[in-house]
């Protein structure tokens, strides 16, 4: 799996170590979605308190609860690297092999 991450519409350069957890946790978040199947792409943008999951191109329908969740698990995993501080706007953008 391959990960990007941009933080306020800054990319974030990541390590292999941190690469493989941001794309594994993400992929693991999202896959237990109904709708989710087989993914190859998946996009996360969180602004504010809204999120946006896109599965292969496909806007995943998230309820408030999800939304919750999938907000609070990216900002507690970026929140220890360097340069994220202020995280207003994040994107993670994942290949799956």
């Amino acid at each position: 799996m391959k990960a990007k991450l941009w933080v306020n519409h800054r990319p974030v350069e990541l390590n292999r170590f941190v690469e493989d957890l941001v794309a594994r946790v993400s992929v693991a978040i999202v896959s237990a979605l109904k709708g989710t199947g087989d993914m190859q792409e998946l996009d996360i943008a969180l602004t504010g308190e809204e999120v946006k999951v896109a599965v292969d191109g496909r806007e995943i329908p998230l309820n408030p609860f999800t939304t919750e969740v999938i907000a609070s698990t990216l900002r507690g995993l970026i929140s220890p690297l360097k340069g994220v501080d202020g995280a207003a706007q994040v994107s993670v953008s994942v290949k799956v092999d």
